[in-house]
Protein backbone atom coordinates (compact mmCIF):
# COMPACT_ATOMS: atom_id res chain seq x y z
CA UNK A 1 0.00 0.00 0.00
CA UNK A 2 1.23 3.43 -0.78
CA UNK A 3 1.82 6.05 1.72
CA UNK A 4 -0.70 8.40 0.00
CA UNK A 5 -3.53 5.52 0.32
CA UNK A 6 -2.20 4.76 3.92
CA UNK A 7 -2.04 8.05 5.23
CA UNK A 8 -3.98 9.98 2.56
CA UNK A 9 -5.03 12.75 5.11
CA UNK A 10 -1.51 13.05 6.71
CA UNK A 11 0.31 13.49 3.13
CA UNK A 12 1.71 17.48 3.04
CA UNK A 13 0.01 18.36 6.54
CA UNK A 14 1.16 21.17 8.50
CA UNK A 15 2.83 20.55 11.52
CA UNK A 16 1.40 22.00 14.65
CA UNK A 17 3.25 25.37 15.76
CA UNK A 18 4.35 27.02 18.70
CA UNK A 19 3.61 30.53 19.75
CA UNK A 20 6.37 32.31 22.36
CA UNK A 21 6.46 33.05 25.78
CA UNK A 22 9.19 34.37 28.49
CA UNK A 23 9.69 31.88 30.86
CA UNK A 24 8.67 28.29 31.22
CA UNK A 25 4.78 27.39 31.93
CA UNK A 26 3.90 25.35 34.94
CA UNK A 27 0.66 23.23 34.66
CA UNK A 28 -2.44 26.00 35.02
CA UNK A 29 -6.17 25.55 35.06
CA UNK A 30 -6.72 25.54 31.16
CA UNK A 31 -3.91 23.39 29.90
CA UNK A 32 -3.59 21.14 32.88
CA UNK A 33 0.01 19.57 33.26
CA UNK A 34 2.60 20.05 30.40
CA UNK A 35 5.35 17.89 28.72
CA UNK A 36 8.61 19.53 28.27
CA UNK A 37 11.41 18.84 25.50
CA UNK A 38 14.24 20.26 24.27
CA UNK A 39 13.95 23.16 21.45
CA UNK A 40 15.60 21.43 18.58
CA UNK A 41 17.22 23.55 15.81
CA UNK A 42 17.23 21.41 12.50
CA UNK A 43 14.44 21.29 9.67
CA UNK A 44 11.08 20.39 10.77
CA UNK A 45 9.98 17.40 9.27
CA UNK A 46 6.48 14.94 9.00
CA UNK A 47 7.88 11.73 8.23
CA UNK A 48 5.70 8.91 6.81
CA UNK A 49 6.30 5.48 6.06
CA UNK A 50 4.26 2.90 4.40
CA UNK A 51 5.43 -0.84 2.38
CA UNK A 52 8.92 0.58 2.53
CA UNK A 53 7.94 4.28 0.93
CA UNK A 54 9.31 7.26 2.66
CA UNK A 55 8.23 10.78 2.04
CA UNK A 56 9.83 13.72 4.40
CA UNK A 57 7.90 17.10 4.51
CA UNK A 58 8.58 20.47 5.03
CA UNK A 59 6.93 22.92 7.91
CA UNK A 60 5.68 24.41 4.71
CA UNK A 61 4.20 20.87 3.48
CA UNK A 62 7.04 21.03 0.59
CA UNK A 63 8.90 17.23 -0.32
CA UNK A 64 12.30 16.97 1.23
CA UNK A 65 12.77 13.40 1.08
CA UNK A 66 15.48 13.67 -2.13
CA UNK A 67 17.74 15.77 0.09
CA UNK A 68 17.62 13.25 3.01
CA UNK A 69 19.21 9.92 1.56
CA UNK A 70 20.81 8.52 4.92
CA UNK A 71 17.43 9.76 7.01
CA UNK A 72 15.47 7.94 4.20
CA UNK A 73 17.45 4.42 5.18
CA UNK A 74 17.36 5.12 8.44
CA UNK A 75 13.22 5.66 8.79
CA UNK A 76 13.02 2.11 6.98
CA UNK A 77 15.49 0.43 9.22
CA UNK A 78 14.57 2.11 12.51
CA UNK A 79 10.75 2.87 12.49
CA UNK A 80 7.48 0.52 12.47
CA UNK A 81 6.18 0.37 9.02
CA UNK A 82 3.62 1.98 8.18
CA UNK A 83 3.82 5.10 10.88
CA UNK A 84 4.16 8.48 10.71
CA UNK A 85 5.95 10.98 12.95
CA UNK A 86 6.64 14.84 13.47
CA UNK A 87 10.15 15.39 14.12
CA UNK A 88 13.41 17.68 13.28
CA UNK A 89 16.21 16.67 11.05
CA UNK A 90 19.41 17.47 12.60
CA UNK A 91 23.17 17.20 12.24
CA UNK A 92 25.92 16.55 14.93
CA UNK A 93 29.19 18.13 14.16
CA UNK A 94 31.85 17.64 16.51
CA UNK A 95 30.18 18.43 20.43
CA UNK A 96 27.33 20.73 18.68
CA UNK A 97 24.17 20.94 16.23
CA UNK A 98 25.49 22.41 12.73
CA UNK A 99 22.42 23.93 10.90
CA UNK A 100 24.58 25.51 8.93
CA UNK A 101 26.31 22.23 7.78
CA UNK A 102 22.78 20.96 7.82
CA UNK A 103 21.16 23.37 5.42
CA UNK A 104 24.00 22.42 2.96
CA UNK A 105 21.60 19.48 2.06
CA UNK A 106 19.37 21.84 0.00
CA UNK A 107 21.11 21.29 -2.90
CA UNK A 108 20.46 20.72 -6.33
CA UNK A 109 23.18 18.47 -7.84
CA UNK A 110 22.25 14.78 -6.11
CA UNK A 111 25.78 13.62 -5.82
CA UNK A 112 26.93 16.46 -3.35
CA UNK A 113 23.39 15.30 -1.73
CA UNK A 114 24.60 12.18 -1.71
CA UNK A 115 28.10 13.10 -0.23
CA UNK A 116 27.01 15.10 2.20
CA UNK A 117 24.48 12.31 3.53
CA UNK A 118 27.84 10.53 3.45
CA UNK A 119 30.50 12.48 5.29
CA UNK A 120 27.80 14.66 7.37
CA UNK A 121 25.01 12.29 8.00
CA UNK A 122 21.82 13.03 9.77
CA UNK A 123 19.97 12.02 12.70
CA UNK A 124 15.87 12.29 12.67
CA UNK A 125 14.59 13.49 16.15
CA UNK A 126 10.96 12.06 17.12
CA UNK A 127 8.72 14.42 19.22
CA UNK A 128 5.47 13.07 17.86
CA UNK A 129 3.46 10.03 16.62
CA UNK A 130 0.74 10.66 14.43
CA UNK A 131 -0.06 7.03 12.95
CA UNK A 132 0.70 3.73 14.10
CA UNK A 133 -0.34 0.82 11.54
CA UNK A 134 -4.00 1.78 10.66
CA UNK A 135 -4.47 4.17 13.53
CA UNK A 136 -3.87 7.61 13.09
CA UNK A 137 -3.62 9.55 16.32
CA UNK A 138 -3.98 12.98 15.56
CA UNK A 139 -7.26 13.24 17.99
CA UNK A 140 -6.08 11.43 21.16
CA UNK A 141 -4.23 13.64 23.76
CA UNK A 142 -0.70 13.86 23.95
CA UNK A 143 -0.27 11.90 26.89
CA UNK A 144 -1.21 8.69 24.73
CA UNK A 145 0.66 9.36 21.84
CA UNK A 146 3.78 10.10 24.22
CA UNK A 147 2.82 6.06 26.08
CA UNK A 148 2.25 4.50 22.23
CA UNK A 149 5.58 5.63 21.09
CA UNK A 150 7.55 5.02 23.92
CA UNK A 151 5.88 1.69 23.91
CA UNK A 152 8.23 1.01 20.44
CA UNK A 153 10.95 0.41 22.40
CA UNK A 154 13.96 2.40 22.43
CA UNK A 155 14.91 3.93 18.43
CA UNK A 156 18.28 4.65 16.77
CA UNK A 157 20.65 5.47 16.38
CA UNK A 158 19.69 7.31 13.48
CA UNK A 159 16.35 7.90 14.44
CA UNK A 160 15.90 8.98 18.18
CA UNK A 161 12.92 9.95 20.44
CA UNK A 162 13.38 13.45 22.23
CA UNK A 163 13.92 13.77 25.76
CA UNK A 164 11.28 14.51 27.46
CA UNK A 165 9.79 15.48 31.41
CA UNK A 166 6.67 16.73 33.33
CA UNK A 167 8.88 18.51 35.70
CA UNK A 168 9.22 22.21 35.13
CA UNK A 169 12.44 22.27 37.01
CA UNK A 170 13.99 19.64 35.23
CA UNK A 171 12.96 22.11 31.47
CA UNK A 172 14.63 25.42 33.01
CA UNK A 173 17.80 23.28 33.82
CA UNK A 174 17.97 22.23 30.07
CA UNK A 175 17.01 25.67 29.18
CA UNK A 176 20.01 26.83 30.67
CA UNK A 177 22.81 23.58 29.81
CA UNK A 178 21.30 22.20 26.59
CA UNK A 179 22.06 25.49 24.63
CA UNK A 180 25.80 24.61 25.17
CA UNK A 181 25.02 21.46 22.37
CA UNK A 182 23.46 23.65 20.26
CA UNK A 183 20.06 23.72 20.94
CA UNK A 184 17.47 26.28 20.60
CA UNK A 185 15.30 26.45 24.11
CA UNK A 186 12.74 24.55 25.83
CA UNK A 187 9.05 23.60 24.03
CA UNK A 188 6.28 22.44 26.20
CA UNK A 189 3.04 20.81 25.11
CA UNK A 190 -0.13 20.22 26.82
CA UNK A 191 -0.66 17.09 27.79
CA UNK A 192 -4.42 16.66 27.31
CA UNK A 193 -4.15 18.45 23.95
CA UNK A 194 -5.24 16.58 20.66
CA UNK A 195 -2.36 17.20 17.45
CA UNK A 196 -3.50 20.54 16.15
CA UNK A 197 -1.82 20.96 12.68
CA UNK A 198 -0.97 24.70 11.57
CA UNK A 199 -2.46 25.37 14.83
CA UNK A 200 -0.11 27.40 17.83
CA UNK A 201 -1.04 24.73 20.32
CA UNK A 202 2.63 24.78 21.99
CA UNK A 203 4.77 27.19 24.10
CA UNK A 204 8.17 28.00 23.13
CA UNK A 205 10.63 29.19 25.31
CA UNK A 206 13.59 30.55 23.77
CA UNK A 207 17.24 32.39 25.02
CA UNK A 208 16.63 36.44 24.98
CA UNK A 209 19.91 38.26 24.95
CA UNK A 210 21.48 41.77 23.41
CA UNK A 211 24.28 42.97 21.64
CA UNK A 212 25.35 46.49 20.43
CA UNK A 213 26.26 46.11 16.78
CA UNK A 214 27.90 48.85 14.28
CA UNK A 215 25.49 49.61 11.06
CA UNK A 216 27.25 49.45 8.23
CA UNK A 217 24.71 49.55 5.07
CA UNK A 218 21.45 48.19 4.26
CA UNK A 219 19.41 46.67 1.60
CA UNK A 220 16.69 48.14 -0.23
CA UNK A 221 13.14 46.81 0.32
CA UNK A 222 11.19 44.65 -2.15
CA UNK A 223 8.61 47.38 -2.52
CA UNK A 224 11.49 50.16 -3.29
CA UNK A 225 11.35 52.55 -6.19
CA UNK A 226 12.92 55.44 -7.01
CA UNK A 227 10.33 57.86 -6.06
CA UNK A 228 9.71 55.65 -2.30
CA UNK A 229 12.84 53.98 -1.34
CA UNK A 230 12.34 51.56 1.39
CA UNK A 231 15.02 50.41 3.60
CA UNK A 232 14.55 46.47 3.73
CA UNK A 233 17.07 45.21 6.54
CA UNK A 234 19.74 46.42 8.33
CA UNK A 235 23.32 44.61 7.77
CA UNK A 236 25.32 44.37 11.08
CA UNK A 237 29.24 43.86 12.10
CA UNK A 238 30.97 43.38 15.27
CA UNK A 239 34.66 43.76 15.09
CA UNK A 240 37.06 40.76 15.38
CA UNK A 241 40.18 42.79 16.05
CA UNK A 242 40.41 45.46 12.95
CA UNK A 243 38.06 43.41 10.92
CA UNK A 244 34.19 44.35 10.49
CA UNK A 245 32.55 41.09 10.62
CA UNK A 246 29.09 40.76 9.31
CA UNK A 247 26.84 38.97 11.42
CA UNK A 248 23.02 39.35 10.28
CA UNK A 249 20.14 41.91 9.88
CA UNK A 250 17.85 44.07 11.44
CA UNK A 251 14.47 43.31 9.27
CA UNK A 252 11.27 44.15 10.95
CA UNK A 253 9.86 47.44 10.73
CA UNK A 254 6.68 48.78 9.62
CA UNK A 255 6.26 50.27 6.24
CA UNK A 256 6.52 54.16 7.42
CA UNK A 257 9.24 53.50 9.31
CA UNK A 258 11.32 52.21 6.37
CA UNK A 259 10.99 54.85 4.50
CA UNK A 260 11.83 57.23 7.94
CA UNK A 261 15.08 55.24 8.07
CA UNK A 262 16.25 56.13 4.29
CA UNK A 263 16.03 59.89 5.01
CA UNK A 264 17.51 58.93 8.15
CA UNK A 265 20.71 57.39 6.75
CA UNK A 266 20.95 59.60 4.35
CA UNK A 267 24.52 61.10 5.50
CA UNK A 268 26.02 58.08 6.20
CA UNK A 269 25.81 56.49 2.58
CA UNK A 270 29.17 56.09 0.86
CA UNK A 271 29.48 57.29 -2.47
CA UNK A 272 29.84 54.66 -5.10
CA UNK A 273 31.13 57.01 -7.52
CA UNK A 274 33.97 57.58 -5.22
CA UNK A 275 36.50 54.65 -5.85
CA UNK A 276 38.20 55.57 -2.46
CA UNK A 277 35.43 56.08 -0.51
CA UNK A 278 33.99 52.29 -1.82
CA UNK A 279 38.06 51.22 -1.04
CA UNK A 280 37.26 52.33 2.81
CA UNK A 281 34.21 50.75 3.68
CA UNK A 282 34.86 47.68 5.26
CA UNK A 283 32.76 45.56 3.06
CA UNK A 284 33.52 47.33 0.04
CA UNK A 285 34.78 44.19 -2.09
CA UNK A 286 31.56 42.21 -0.65
CA UNK A 287 31.40 41.51 -4.53
CA UNK A 288 34.52 39.75 -4.95
CA UNK A 289 33.98 35.95 -4.28
CA UNK A 290 37.95 35.99 -3.31
CA UNK A 291 36.82 38.65 -0.43
CA UNK A 292 34.90 36.24 1.47
CA UNK A 293 37.27 33.81 2.29
CA UNK A 294 38.70 37.08 4.74
CA UNK A 295 36.12 37.38 7.07
CA UNK A 296 32.53 37.58 6.82
CA UNK A 297 30.79 39.82 4.27
CA UNK A 298 27.24 40.79 3.00
CA UNK A 299 26.26 38.89 -0.51
CA UNK A 300 27.84 36.23 -0.22
CA UNK A 301 26.31 33.68 -2.87
CA UNK A 302 25.06 30.66 -1.82
CA UNK A 303 22.40 28.36 -2.13
CA UNK A 304 19.67 30.41 0.14
CA UNK A 305 20.48 33.29 -2.47
CA UNK A 306 18.61 31.35 -4.91
CA UNK A 307 20.24 34.19 -7.45
CA UNK A 308 18.82 37.24 -5.73
CA UNK A 309 20.53 40.28 -5.94
CA UNK A 310 22.50 40.56 -2.98
CA UNK A 311 23.30 44.03 -3.11
CA UNK A 312 22.95 46.77 -0.53
CA UNK A 313 23.64 50.76 0.17
CA UNK A 314 27.02 50.71 1.98
CA UNK A 315 27.32 53.10 5.53
CA UNK A 316 30.05 54.79 6.91
CA UNK A 317 30.04 52.28 9.83
CA UNK A 318 29.55 55.07 12.31
CA UNK A 319 26.37 54.33 13.91
CA UNK A 320 25.75 52.05 16.59
CA UNK A 321 22.60 49.84 17.59
CA UNK A 322 20.94 47.45 20.43
CA UNK A 323 19.64 44.55 18.85
CA UNK A 324 17.61 41.48 20.37
CA UNK A 325 18.79 38.00 19.54
CA UNK A 326 18.60 34.53 20.91
CA UNK A 327 21.59 32.76 20.06
CA UNK A 328 24.79 32.86 17.88
CA UNK A 329 25.60 30.17 14.97
CA UNK A 330 29.29 30.39 14.93
CA UNK A 331 30.44 34.22 14.51
CA UNK A 332 26.47 34.89 13.35
CA UNK A 333 23.26 35.39 14.45
CA UNK A 334 21.41 32.50 14.13
CA UNK A 335 18.31 34.41 13.07
CA UNK A 336 16.77 37.69 12.23
CA UNK A 337 17.52 40.05 14.83
CA UNK A 338 15.22 42.79 16.99
CA UNK A 339 16.04 46.52 16.65
CA UNK A 340 15.37 48.12 20.08
CA UNK A 341 17.61 51.67 19.76
CA UNK A 342 20.11 53.62 18.65
CA UNK A 343 23.56 53.90 21.10
CA UNK A 344 24.68 57.07 20.19
CA UNK A 345 26.63 56.51 23.32
CA UNK A 346 28.84 53.45 22.15
CA UNK A 347 31.89 54.23 19.75
CA UNK A 348 31.68 51.22 17.11
CA UNK A 349 34.97 49.96 17.87
CA UNK A 350 34.14 48.84 20.98
CA UNK A 351 31.18 46.41 19.55
CA UNK A 352 33.34 43.59 19.72
CA UNK A 353 32.62 39.95 19.73
CA UNK A 354 33.70 40.23 23.45
CA UNK A 355 30.60 41.24 24.69
CA UNK A 356 28.54 38.34 23.76
CA UNK A 357 27.51 35.58 26.28
CA UNK A 358 29.83 32.35 26.51
CA UNK A 359 27.85 29.47 26.82
CA UNK A 360 29.26 26.70 28.50
CA UNK A 361 29.97 23.57 26.54
CA UNK A 362 27.74 20.52 26.97
CA UNK A 363 28.26 16.99 25.71
CA UNK A 364 25.48 16.17 23.08
CA UNK A 365 26.13 12.20 23.06
CA UNK A 366 24.03 12.71 26.25
CA UNK A 367 20.87 13.38 24.58
CA UNK A 368 21.61 12.06 20.91
CA UNK A 369 24.13 8.56 22.39
CA UNK A 370 25.69 6.96 19.44
CA UNK A 371 24.20 9.65 16.77
CA UNK A 372 25.84 9.66 13.53
CA UNK A 373 28.42 12.71 13.83
CA UNK A 374 30.01 14.88 10.60
CA UNK A 375 34.04 14.38 9.94
CA UNK A 376 35.49 16.59 12.31
CA UNK A 377 37.79 18.02 9.89
CA UNK A 378 34.81 18.46 6.87
CA UNK A 379 32.83 22.12 6.86
CA UNK A 380 31.49 21.33 3.20
CA UNK A 381 31.34 24.48 0.95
Amino acid sequence: MTIAEQYPDLVGLAPMLASSAPGIPGPDATNGPFAYEPKWDGFRAIVLLADGEVEIYSRNGKPMTRYFPDVVAAVREELPDPCAVDGEIVLVHGARLDFDLLGQRIHPADSRVRMLAERAPATLVVFDLLALGDDVLLERPLSERIEVLDGLGPLGPRVQATPRTLDPEVAAAWFDSFEGAGLDGVVAKPLAGPYAPNKRAMTKVKHARTADVVLAGYRPHKDSTPERPLVGSLLLGLYAGSRLQFVGVSASFPMARRAELVEELADLRVDLDDDAATAAHPWGDWADPAAHAGGRKPGAVSRWSGGKDLSFVPLRPERVLEVGYDHMEGDRFRHTTQFKRWRPDRDPSSCTYDQLDEVAGYDLDEILPGAPAADPDFHGQ
